[in-house]
């Protein structure tokens, strides 16, 4: 296996206590910021280690520090994004339960080169047993003089605080969620303007991901130049992914950005291949919203080139044959997984946690669910699979915040990779309403 550089240590007993973090080397980062190098420093190193947004945007994170405004006298905010509530996805609370004193420790570097003075963990609401964790951790943290007052003598001083969200998907999106942080709706803002000028109390404010901030940890412990060599390009560092479906060893993968999607899924040293001695039959690579790929274009591109597991490999090929690398939510589904049931249970999932502020987004989302239900219970007309097509792309681009485009775009790449499955749920209605009914079809397996 490749570099561990989050989760190395993930497995020491007691590594959720400052005692035994500290022993392997834990609160070197902040020591090393705060004693030996100025804010505008340790943001260039995290320019310089490429390190991409790890909560499904991409955005490179250094440059979004670097937007922060700095007006004189006006205080400024981080926030980390704990609100993980992409589907498929489960990284961020392994990183939060497991290793609390890692998140503290990024969000106290990240708060030093931001000039944030006050912080704060924004995590979902059905979380509070590591709601808990982090609140014991953060105690243990200003019990040793790494947050409050004066820390470590330097005179910076900064307040860390946990808020649990109410549960709602659309919290996720930053806007929505420093909203809820204000004790409002999650409802997204217009933007701009920007959190980086109008965020968090209308002060500038920096959203992150868990993810995103614990990797700064080891960008400023090793410097942001040997980051950057791990990784492919500007896929760089490593990353979790959180493995489930039909998978002989699902569960949380660091590996390096770059390799290959099928070692990912068949090598032993991670997914160990297709349970039950299946075949593969398609993959959401990057959680719930990003476009679903069949077997042939997530092991290969369409140039016939291996898929690799970065941002620019995934998305070879636009949404035509590619997909997104996204939250890192992967999903693999074998031969006996019916697309359009897969398709309806995520449009319900979507048309839910639509906050309906935005009309095609409201509208649009109980669209796809009510027509994807009536294919799937044997009630579809051939021309609903154009209606599908018509209405994702009536929501896609036209609403505030990206939950329509996560709506739409998983139902727009079933039916352009699956037109002929969601066609038998027309032809063969009866058929194809029975539980557990399965597509006959002749698919790319592997």
């Amino acid at each position: 296996m490749g570099r561990k550089l989050l989760t190395e240590h993930i497995n020491v007993e007691g590594i959720d206590t400052f005692e035994v973090y500290r022993k392997h080397g834990g609160y070197r980062s902040v020591e090393k910021a705060i004693k030996t190098m100025t804010p505008d420093e340790v943001v260039e190193e995290v320019k310089k280690s490429g390190l991409r947004g790890r909560g499904g945007a991409g955005f490179p994170t250094g440059m979004k520090w670097s937007f922060l405004a700095k007006p004189e006298g006006v205080p400024r905010y981080l926030v980390c994004n704990a609100d993980e509530s992409e589907p498929g996805t489960f990284k961020d609370r392994q990183l939060m339960s497991k290793l609390p004193h890692l998140l503290i420790e990024g969000m106290i570097t990240s708060s030093y080169a931001l000039g944030a003075n006050t912080s704060y963990i924004y995590i979902r609401g059905e979380l509070l047993y590591v709601l808990r964790i982090l609140e014991k951790a953060i105690a243990e943290a200003y019990a040793n003089g790494f947050l409050g007052k004066n820390i470590l003598g330097s005179g910076y001083d900064l307040d860390l605080h946990v808020h649990p969200g109410g549960g709602a998907y659309i919290c996720g999106e930053e806007t929505a969620l420093l909203e809820s942080l204000e004790g409002k709706r999650g409802n997204p803002r217009n933007k701009p303007p920007f959190p980086a000028v109008q965020g968090l109390y209308a002060r500038p404010t920096v959203v992150n991901n868990v993810e995103s901030i614990a990797a700064v940890v080891p960008i400023i412990n090793e410097g942001g130049d040997e980051y950057a060599k791990i990784g492919v390009g500007r896929s760089t560092g490593t990353k979790l992914f959180s493995a489930c479906g039909h998978l002989n060893k699902p569960g949380i993968y660091e590996i390096e950005l770059g390799l290959p999607v099928e070692e990912f899924i068949y090598s032993d040293e991670y997914c160990g291949g297709i349970w039950k001695g299946r075949n593969l039959k398609a993959v959401v690579a990057g959680g719930s919203s990003v476009p679903i790929l069949p077997t042939e274009l997530i092991l290969k591109t369409a140039a016939g080139e291996n898929r690799l597991m970065t941002y620019e490999s995934l998305s070879d090929g636009g949404f035509v044959t590619g997909t997104m690398l996204g939250s890192g939510g992967f999903i693999a589904m074998d031969e006996t997984t019916c697309i359009v049931r897969n398709t309806w249970n995520f449009s319900r999932f979507y048309h839910h946690e639509s906050c309906g502020q935005c009309s095609p987004c409201r509208e649009g989302t109980g669209w796809l669910e009510k027509v994807l239900h009536r294919l799937e219970h044997g009630h579809g007309h051939m021309e609903d699979i154009d209606l599908l097509v018509s209405v994702a792309k009536q929501i896609e681009g036209n609403t505030i915040c990206p939950l329509g485009e996560a709506a739409a775009w998983p139902v727009a790449a079933a039916v352009r990779h699956f037109r002929d499955e969601f066609e038998w749920h027309v032809t063969h209605a009866k058929q194809a309403a029975q539980p557990g009914a399965v597509f006959p079809g002749k698919a790319v397996l592997v």
